[in-house]
């Protein structure tokens, strides 16, 4: 199985707290597009640096992280935000990986977004047994 990109929208959680109590107009919501890595071995999402600063995401902690060449590199925690792909959204936080590195959609954003890598079709989709709607297991 080949790499699998997607196109996601990554947008400021907070700023849309702060549109939901009417103290922004919807066009100040900090949002952008961006292609992302699926990659179910990751668990949390990851962007770079120029994705935190141009949301302007707020540090919530420090956490040392495991990367693909077994090296160990302590990383910034932001959030919280939004993911969306296709039908579907998510909350979560994000490490912050150095420089402009490769955006990381990993296993925790697409599980609560009831999304799957298509390995055949080589391509992120909406799980076609819940079409609609994500469905999450709560056993």
């Amino acid at each position: 199985m080949g790499l699998v990109h997607a196109d996601i929208t990554l947008t400021n959680a907070g700023d849309l707290e702060v549109l939901r109590r009417k103290l922004i107009e919807p066009e100040q919501v900090r949002r952008m597009t961006v292609s992302a890595l699926a990659y179910s071995g990751a668990i949390m999402m990851a962007i770079n640096e120029t994705v935190k600063t141009q949301l302007d995401l707020p540090v919530i902690e420090y956490r040392t992280a495991r990367l693909a060449d077994d090296s160990t590199l302590k990383l910034e925690v932001v959030g919280p935000i939004e993911v969306r792909f296709a039908n579907r959204r998510c909350l979560t936080e994000a490490f912050v990986l150095p420089g402009n590195a490769e955006v990381l959609l990993g296993a925790v954003p697409m599980e609560l977004m009831d999304i799957l890598i298509h390995p055949a079709q080589q391509k992120l989709i909406v799980n076609p047994e819940h079409p609609n709607v994500a469905q999450l297991s709560m056993k």
